[in-house]
C-alpha cells in the first residue's frame, strides 16, 4: 500500500532523474480551483440592488429638481424676514400672525410695484403705436432724400399685410398662446409654492429648530442653532442693505429723471432701484435699460445723460456706499462675492445668482468662528513694501548700469571673476606695480 499523507492522498514520488511527476486529477473529474466562491453571487446581487437604487435616486432627483429650487428659495426668503418676525414675535404677537402680517405687506408693496409698472408700460406703447405713423413717415422721406427713391407708406404698408413674414409670424404666434398660458400657470404655482413653504418656515421657525436637534447630540446640537443663527443675520442683513441701497438708487434715479422731465419718473426710479440690486451682475444693465428707452422717445440726448448717469452713479455705489452699508452685514471681498455669483448661476440658473451671495456670507461667517487667528509679524512686506537689498538691484538700476558701461569711455571690465584688482589708471600710478 502507498504511503499518504495526513489529508489521505497519495505521497508523491520523485522519479530518479530528480523531476516531480504530474499530479492525477481527482476521481470525480472536477478540476480544482474552477468552482463559484459562495460569496459571489451574494456581491452580484447587492451590486446590482446597489446600481437600481442609484438609478432610482438619481430618477427621483431630476424629477424634484424642481421642487427642491422652491423649497431652498422659500427657506432663504424665510430667513431674511426672520428677524422682523422674531422682533414682532418677542412683543406679544403670535408667530403666525406676526409672518402674515410681514407677507401682506410684502405683497401690497410687489403688487403695487407691478400694477404701476404695468401702466406705465402700457401707457408707453400706446403711445408708440399712435406715434408709429409718423416715426414711419419720417423715415421714409429721410430715405427718399438721401438715397433718391420714392417710397410711400401705403406701399409699405401692404407689402407688410401681404408678406409671408406675417402671415408666418401670426401662424407661430397663435400656436405660442397655449404654451404662453402653460407657463404662466406654472410660474404661479412656483410662486404659491415658495409663498407656503416660506411661510411656514418662518412660522414654525423655533419647532423646525427644536425637531431638528432632536436627532442630534448635545455638542452638535449648539453648533446647529449657532450656524442657523449666523444664516439669518447674513441673510437678512444681505436683503436689508440690498433694500437700503435700492431706496439710495431710486431716489438719485428719480431726481435725474424728474429734472429731465421724463415721464413716469417714479415708477422707473422704483425700477432702477429695485432691479440693479435684486438682480446680481447684469442688474445694473437691465435697471438702465427702460429709462433710457423712455427718455429716448422723449429726445436722443436725454437718453445719453441718462446712460451717463447710470454709469457714473454704478462707479460711486460700488467704490463708495456699497463697502460702507455691507460691512457689517455682508463682508466679503468683491471678487469673492463675483465667483460666487458665477458658480451659482452655473449650479441653479438665476435662482443660484441671489442665494449665492448669502450663502457664502453664511459659510464664511460660519468656518471664521472656528479657524484660529495669530497675530501677524510686523513686517513691511506684509502692508506691501518691498525690503531693500533682500532681492538684489532692481531692474531700473541693472539697466542703468548696463547703458552707463556702453558710454564712451566706458570699457566694461573682461577681467574674469576672482582676478586681483588692476591698478586704475586714474590714479596717477605708471602701470609697472608698486616697486
Amino acid at each position: 500500500m502507498a504511503p499518504t499523507d495526513e489529508s489521505g492522498h497519495d505521497a508523491q514520488q520523485t522519479s530518479p532523474s530528480g523531476t516531480t511527476p504530474p499530479v492525477r486529477p481527482p476521481a470525480d473529474g472536477a478540476v480544482p480551483g474552477t468552482g463559484m466562491p459562495p460569496w459571489l453571487p451574494r456581491a452580484m446581487v447587492l451590486a446590482l440592488a446597489l446600481v437600481a437604487v442609484f438609478q432610482l435616486g438619481s430618477w427621483a432627483f431630476h424629477q424634484l429638481i424642481g421642487l427642491l429650487i422652491n423649497i431652498l428659495i422659500a427657506f432663504f426668503l424665510a430667513l431674511a424676514i426672520e428677524p422682523a418676525v422674531s422682533r414682532m414675535a418677542n412683543r406679544g404677537m403670535r408667530r403666525g400672525l406676526a409672518t402674515f402680517l410681514v407677507f401682506l405687506g410684502l405683497l401690497v408693496v410687489t403688487a403695487g410695484f407691478v400694477t404701476l409698472l404695468g401702466s406705465m408700460l402700457a401707457g408707453q406703447i400706446i403711445k408708440m403705436i399712435e406715434e408709429f405713423p409718423a416715426y414711419l413717415d419720417s423715415v421714409i422721406n429721410w430715405v427718399n432724400i438721401h438715397f433718391r427713391t420714392d417710397l410711400r407708406r401705403v406701399d409699405i404698408q401692404k407689402g407688410l399685410l401681404h408678406s409671408d413674414w406675417l402671415r408666418k409670424y401670426v401662424q407661430n404666434s397663435a400656436s405660442g398662446v397655449l404654451d404662453v398660458s402653460t407657463q404662466v400657470l406654472g410660474g404661479l404655482f412656483q410662486l404659491l409654492t415658495i409663498v407656503l413653504f416660506s411661510f411656514y418656515f418662518a412660522a414654525d421657525g423655533p419647532r423646525l429648530r427644536r425637531a431638528l436637534c432632536s436627532v442630534l447630540p448635545p455638542a452638535r446640537q449648539a453648533e446647529v442653532l449657532r450656524a442657523w443663527e449666523i444664516a439669518v443675520d447674513k441673510t437678512g442683513g444681505y436683503l436689508y442693505s440690498r433694500g437700503l441701497m435700492a431706496l439710495v438708487s431710486g431716489v438719485a434715479h428719480y431726481v435725474l429723471l424728474q429734472a429731465l422731465g421724463i415721464p413716469y419718473a417714479p415708477v422707473l426710479a422704483v425700477w432702477v432701484g429695485l432691479v440693479s440690486q435684486f438682480i446680481p451682475t447684469i442688474g445694473t444693465y437691465l435697471a438702465g435699460a427702460l429709462p433710457m428707452l423712455v427718455a429716448f422717445t422723449v429726445d436722443p440726448w436725454y437718453a445719453l445723460w441718462v446712460l451717463i448717469f447710470v454709469v457714473v452713479y454704478q462707479q460711486f455705489e460700488n467704490y463708495m456706499l456699497q463697502p460702507k452699508l455691507t460691512a457689517k452685514t455682508v463682508d466679503i471681498h468683491p471678487a469673492v462675492a463675483f465667483g460666487s455669483v458665477v458658480a451659482g448661476t452655473a449650479l441653479l440658473g438665476a435662482v443660484g445668482a441671489l442665494i449665492s451671495i448669502p450663502a457664502v456670507a453664511t459659510l464664511q461667517a460660519f468656518l471664521g468662528a472656528y479657524v484660529k487667528r495669530y497675530d501677524v509679524t510686523d513686517d513691511p512686506r506684509v502692508h506691501g513694501h518691498r525690503v531693500r537689498g533682500s532681492g538684489g538691484p532692481g531692474a531700473l538700476t541693472r539697466v542703468r548700469g548696463l547703458w552707463e558701461g556702453r558710454q564712451p569711455g566706458n570699457t566694461p571690465s573682461t577681467r574674469p571673476t576672482g582676478s586681483p584688482e588692476a591698478p586704475d589708471s586714474a590714479s596717477g600710478d605708471s602701470g609697472t606695480g608698486p616697486s
